[in-house]
């Protein structure tokens, strides 16, 4: 196991993408262990999903009353980024900020170039400015695109995007070794795979079946329900920041005098793929016990089997050895638990439970 040598106690964090599902759950992580740590948090609040769950995050986040200091604007603003760096001095910087979504990137490809390329451009020139002692930035498994081998490995040549986001996630582990190469930034790189829970994005499958569920809509299983995804619980998620958030890459010299740079990049995946049929059912049973769903509920009825779709691929597996090894960690919710706690929170933020007792 490497040692820790970033410390987090009495330092400025900035964590792009405040409001976002991991954002807003790696901030109040932050607040929760971490003694006097001052959070920056940006984000743009864009309508890509419902804001009203964004707000509600960030409501949550203010009702610690901690030192916290929420910036409303863009990572692809320059002058936003230059102003926050040179005011409060962050220490370390987590990006989690970029315009997700593999199906949303085929229609809308300039959302991404934006934020994904231009924002994340951005930090790293920050970066390179101000000092800093980390840059912890996520990527994405879909970097694999439709890689033959499993389980994915962080030494496997990752070429062949097969959507526009991949192909941008591909780039910031690849401007961030440029930037440490140059710059002798210590940065490290975090391919998360298929994160949920509580207070997720809407996009995501899990959530918009429940939606479909609920007003009698059929939902799709793309694939015919013969993809595998590596569901990872966003609490592991936050772990997994939060461990590597404390390691920087050590800073070293070559043969050639010159900085190695000091780059890593690991994948956090709960390292046990599911077939999306057994997923739905499981999302199924749980919704009903969290009264989300009746319990004579026909939900034969309401699936269709489809086949696959641009963008996506058949499988996700994560080899999270290196984490393993160099952290003490790996993600080990079962995905019962974590479509347990959705349904429960789905339920509670939706009025359901109130309604039942009406």
């Amino acid at each position: 196991m490497v040692n820790n040598n970033v410390n987090l106690e009495g330092k400025t964090v900035l964590v792009t993408g405040a409001a976002g599902f991991i954002g807003s759950n790696l901030v109040k992580r932050l607040f929760k262990d971490v003694k006097d740590v001052r959070v920056v948090g940006i984000d743009s609040i864009t309508d890509y999903y419902d804001v009203n769950i964004k707000y509600e995050r960030l409501k949550e986040i203010e009702a610690l009353q901690r030192d916290w200091i929420f910036v409303k604007d863009s990572i692809a603003s320059k002058e936003a980024i230059e102003k926050i760096f040179t005011e409060y001095k962050p220490a370390v910087v987590v990006n989690l900020a970029a315009q997700a979504g593999v199906r949303y990137s085929i229609t809308n490809p300039d959302a991404y170039i934006e934020s994904n390329l231009i924002g994340f451009y951005n930090i790293l020139e920050a970066c390179r400015h101000h000092e800093v002692e980390h840059l912890v930035y996520a990527s994405s498994s879909s970097v694999y695109g439709s890689n033959k081998k499993v389980p994915y490995s962080t030494d496997d040549k990752v070429d062949n995007p097969v959507s526009l986001y991949a192909a941008t996630k591909k780039s910031n582990e690849l401007m961030a070794h440029a930037y440490s190469k140059l710059y002798n930034i210590p940065s490290t790189g975090l391919r998360f795979f298929t994160v949920y829970g509580p207070a997720g994005r809407p996009d995501m499958a899990y959530f918009g079946f429940t939606n479909k569920l609920r007003e009698g809509k059929t939902i799709q299983i793309f694939n015919y329900g013969n993809c595998k995804r590596d569901f990872t619980y966003v609490d592991d998620i936050v772990e997994g920041v939060v461990r590597v958030m404390q390691h920087a890459p050590e800073k070293q010299t070559g043969e050639d005098g010159l900085p190695v740079p000091p780059y890593k990049v690991y994948n956090i995946g709960n390292s046990s793929p599911e077939n999306l049929l057994d997923f739905v059912t499981i999302l199924q049973e749980e919704l009903i016990a969290a009264k989300v769903l009746p319990s004579d509920y026909d939900f034969e009825a309401h699936k269709e089997l489809v086949p696959m779709q641009a963008g996506d691929v058949p499988v996700t597996f994560a080899d999270t050895a290196p984490l393993e090894e160099d952290f003490g960690f790996r993600p080990s919710t079962p995905l019962r638990e974590g479509l347990r706690a959705f349904a429960k929170w789905y339920a509670g933020y939706y009025g359901i439970a109130e309604r039942e007792n009406c």
